[in-house]
């Protein structure tokens, strides 16, 4: 055989035309998400109409929400949208709230040693947990229009992003015991948490919240909208019993942020 000759393999056209069309598919929806600010501005619920014009079932638990909330706030759907709508709607809220402000500002102090002590490298966190404090700070400011900016600057909105992941992440396993139950398939907390937790851009579940709600001691009330037989978007509270100061709205797949 001439050593010069060189063997291909080529894919069935088939194969080759469907890994196109998800290429193409991906660079459009990542097109899409990128249009759209990390954090919107305050919009009517009626907005949501224009999305559902057809859909009789979301459209009667839209009409609820109306008489439950005034308006919403989008926020930009790459996987992080739950953490960047908790982490705004909740700095928001402490804008008004300089009490709990000041408490939370020692949490958020004393986190990163807690996080070393669950086995994260201060190395690991020192950036992140630093650019996290910045915009805490921003909350003592009372500046709302420089906290909204901030959101929105893809570093900074980020670091909080990555932040709050690990936060999650060192609830999770600090109780691994009752959080081990949560988690389907054969995985470890540990592994659950490398996997679904901390990388950027993973979608977030109901553990998630658990979690980080928990960690933080912060209410927070999420409205489903399903296709569930009730006309209303049904309310989910974590962790469950304590006041709510954080509302979001679910989508299949997506958080945006509520205000009544």
């Amino acid at each position: 055989m001439d050593s010069n000759h060189e063997t291909t393999t080529t894919k069935p056209e088939g194969l080759e035309q469907d890994e196109l069309i998800i290429q193409q598919h991906r660079e459009i929806e990542k097109e899409i998400s990128d249009s759209i600010l990390l954090i919107g501005e305050k919009e009517e619920l009626t907005s949501l109409q224009t999305e559902y014009i057809n859909d009789p079932v979301y459209l009667t638990k839209i009409q609820d929400l109306n008489k439950k909330y005034k308006c919403m706030r989008r926020a930009r759907p790459d996987g992080n949208c739950f953490f960047r709508s908790f982490a705004f709607a909740y700095f928001e809220y402490l804008l008004d709230h300089n009490e709990e402000y000041k408490h939370f500002k020692e949490r958020a102090i004393k986190s990163k040693d807690e996080l070393i002590s669950c086995g994260f490298t201060q190395f690991t966190l020192e950036d992140f947990h630093d650019t996290f404090m910045e915009v805490v700070n921003l909350i003592g400011e009372g500046q709302h229009e420089k906290l909204y900016d901030t959101f929105n600057m893809q570093g900074y909105s980020d670091y909080v992003v990555v932040y709050l992941r690990l936060i999650t992440s060192g609830q999770l396993q600090k109780d691994a015991e009752f959080y081990k139950h949560f988690i389907e398939g054969d995985r470890t907390v540990v592994e659950f948490c490398h996997q679904e937790v901390e990388p950027m851009f993973k979608e977030s579940d109901h553990i998630h919240i658990i979690a980080l709600s928990t960690a933080l001691n912060v209410g927070v009330r999420v409205r489903y909208m399903d296709r569930g037989e009730s006309s209303e978007a049904i309310a989910h509270d974590f962790p469950e019993g304590s006041p709510v100061c954080v509302h979001l709205l679910y989508r299949p797949g997506h958080y945006d942020i509520l205000y009544s």
